[in-house]
């Protein structure tokens, strides 16, 4: 007889024994004050330049997504499909699978590809398969990686693919290279597209699969009016971001050729990540496309601007906006990043600085860039005062940058 019979138990006690276990299991997450609280983390997010993935859904998003269908992923979920076959559509690709995050998307798309080691996946070196992706290629694959540092500073090109590919050639001592991987946008810079297909015949003349971390491709379309077809077109598989750039909640998408996703969908079952009612993130996802894509020149426009502004302020740009994202250096008006950082959070309606690494997003304020500049420019002034002497340097673009308003 089992341990927890409730045979010569009163119905009453079972009773009062259900209510205590369901009130230790009662929480509320609900506040009285959760519309003024999402209000003010909407209001943060804004004035925040730490990435563009802490963007957060809109009313509008909201009312779209709890209007979605209801199904479970492992089995059928009408809105889950129906964006998988979208994605897949406007990129070229037979098949999609949607995914919970861009690592799990880029890590089951290069385990799908690798089959039986030894092999190596050729990338950047700053690459984000190799570096913010918790060594997720040897963990998964069992795969050893070719870091590549680009001989002209901004991509990898064709002559450097050329170098570092390990053809199998019989060499007992090597790891073929299986993969190439690319990224683009990589640290928001544009990946040309004439590179990226010579590297592609190359590397499939080889038999080497081609992959591309895709989260911010949408930029790319959006800087160049490139069709996501033409984009993905030198690629086996792509990764798509969704929450990165578009303002999505959370999803990528992982596109290849129907078996690939077939065995993709099989391996992101095996890594626990199959999910059930996807719905709602899904017409999440489908908002984002349709509504926020148009948005992106804006922000490139505001990145742009905000570059431009820390120029003015004699600041020196490390990789300029070629998209979203501005990297700067500070020494050159005698500050760090961390007394930018500190002073940035002190101000009366705070900013959000972590790093030399500025990210503009679609919830970016103009009046976020500009409290920023200000604040730059008046660090400058005071450390002049102070008595530090600039190094004599041309400042590019510091004559063309104008404010409407006083800094």
């Amino acid at each position: 007889m089992s341990a927890y019979t409730t045979a010569n138990v009163s119905p009453s006690a079972i009773d009062a024994a259900r209510q205590r276990v369901a009130a230790q299991l009662k929480i509320e997450l609900v506040t009285p004050s959760h519309v003024e609280d999402n209000e003010k983390k909407r209001k943060e997010v804004s004035r925040s330049f730490l990435s563009d993935t802490i963007t957060v859904p809109t009313k509008e998003m909201y009312e779209y997504a709890v209007n979605s269908t209801l199904g479970d992923d492992v089995y059928h979920e009408p809105s889950t499909l129906a964006l998988e076959a979208h994605v897949a559509r406007i990129t070229g690709k037979e098949a999609a699978l949607f995914m919970s995050s861009g690592t799990q998307s880029n890590q089951i798309g290069l385990r799908t590809h690798l089959r039986q080691p030894p092999y190596s996946v050729l990338c950047d070196f700053r690459s984000h398969v190799y570096r913010h992706e918790a060594g997720g290629i040897s963990f998964h694959s069992s795969a050893a990686v070719t870091p590549v540092q680009p001989t002209n500073g901004h991509h990898i090109t064709l002559e450097d693919v050329k170098a570092n590919l390990i053809e199998n050639d019989g060499d007992l001592h090597a790891a073929p290279t299986a993969v190439v991987s690319l990224e683009n946008t990589l640290d928001g810079g544009i990946f040309p597209q004439s590179e990226i297909i010579a590297i592609s015949e190359y590397a499939h003349s080889h038999n080497v699969a081609m992959h591309l971390d895709g989260a911010r491709i949408w930029h790319v379309a959006a800087e160049t009016g490139t069709s996501l077809r033409e984009l993905c077109d030198p690629f086996d598989t792509v990764s798509l971001c969704l929450s990165k750039g578009l303002g999505a909640p959370v999803g990528s998408v992982l596109v290849g050729p129907k078996e690939f996703i077939r065995k993709a969908r099989h391996f992101r079952k095996l890594f626990g990540g199959a999910m059930r009612q996807t719905g709602l993130i899904s017409a999440s996802a489908a908002y984002a496309l349709t509504h926020n894509f148009a948005q992106l020149p804006r922000v490139h426009a505001l990145a742009r601007r905000l570059q431009a502004g820390l120029e003015y302020a004699g600041v020196d740009i490390l990789k300029p906006a070629e998209t979203c994202m501005v990297f700067f250096e500070p020494k050159s008006i005698g500050s760090t990043v961390a007394e930018i950082s500190r002073r940035a959070a002190e101000l009366p309606e705070p900013l959000g600085v972590y790093s030399g690494r500025l990210v503009v997003h679609l919830q970016t304020t103009e009046a976020a860039v500009d409290d920023l500049v200000r604040l730059v420019h008046k660090i400058a002034t005071e450390k002049r005062a102070e008595g530090f002497v600039k190094p004599s340097k041309q400042v590019k673009g510091a004559t063309a940058f104008k404010y409407t308003s006083k800094l």
